[in-house]
């Protein structure tokens, strides 16, 4: 069993990322030593929890048995998840937009860790009592729990009000090349077929999730494929926490992409001055190919 998803291959890491799926419905069993052993060590490393820009997620792990821990709290997800065996809680600072990206950066490669293992997981980010988990795990005033995800063994079926849940935000369905890419600006889609070396890193945010499945990234691709810069396209009326947690998580695809594909490089904030569509479109970073 691979300990880091930075040492997969190629086909692995595009594997991983397809088989990776929210799971609603766990088994009753409980999760082995074993893998309680390797959760503990990763989210015990400060340098697996670490984002592009710096910042450090803590990650809890909370064990429930019937939706209650350890310290006798309840703690509820409103009937969305069921039988989970325990719960990882991420936490990060108060109002910081930075932060948001490392966490959702680094808890997605979390979450790809425990998709290999075989562990299932859900990213929540609104449907679960903040109070309760954070008087689980004694959040402090300046502290936040932007998601969390419940972990388990996958049932396989899933329950009437879940099989809506993934109807209502149409969670099948993603975007094609042509309405997420650009090559050289917006409005010249990129083709996949003349996306070079990014081909793969650019799938492999195709298929990342993001709350309701609004998939908020936007890539420009250079002419001269010597970068890409990400936006992110804002979802009039919705939760701008959920979508900068949802650019890390594209971030994350991407450089894992970038790493399988060999295509050497990193993140830098650097605005290259695009026009852009509309001022819903934010800037956010850039993958900058090493020369």
């Amino acid at each position: 069993m691979k300990t880091t998803v930075e040492d997969f291959a190629l086909s692995d890491i595009a594997a991983v990322i397809r088989k990776r799926v929210s799971v609603r419905n766990y088994a009753a069993r409980p999760i082995s030593e074993e893998d309680y052993e390797a959760i503990g060590q990763y989210i015990a490393d400060p340098g697996r929890l670490t984002g592009p820009f710096g910042g450090t997620t803590r990650v809890e792990l909370v064990k429930v048995t019937g939706a209650v821990s350890e310290k006798g709290i309840k703690l509820g997800t409103y009937g969305m998840i069921k039988h989970p065996q325990a719960y990882l809680v991420g936490v990060i600072p108060k109002d910081n937009k930075q932060a948001l990206l490392d966490f959702g950066y680094a808890f997605e490669k979390l979450v790809l860790f425990l998709t290999d293992r075989g562990i299932g997981t859900c990213w929540l980010g609104g449907s679960f009592n903040r109070n309760s988990f954070g008087r689980e795990i004694n959040l402090s005033d300046s502290e936040t729990i932007p998601c969390i995800t419940p972990i388990g063994y996958s049932q396989g079926k899933e329950g009437l009000l879940r099989s809506a849940m993934r109807t209502f935000v149409k969670a099948d369905n993603k975007k094609g090349w042509s309405e997420l890419f650009c090559d050289g600006a917006f409005g010249q889609p990129l083709e996949e077929k003349n996306a070079g070396k990014f081909a793969v890193p650019v799938e492999m945010v195709r298929l990342g999730p993001s709350a309701s499945n609004k998939q908020p990234w936007r890539l420009v691709i250079a002419e001269d494929r010597s970068a890409a810069h990400l936006y992110l396209a804002h979802t009039p009326g919705y939760s701008e926490v959920m979508q900068l947690t949802d650019m890390g998580i594209a971030m994350s695809h991407f450089e894992l992409g970038c790493r399988a594909a060999d295509v050497d490089g990193g993140w830098v904030r650097s605005d290259p001055g695009l026009p852009v569509p509309d001022a819903r479109t934010e800037y956010i970073a850039s993958w900058v190919v090493k020369a």
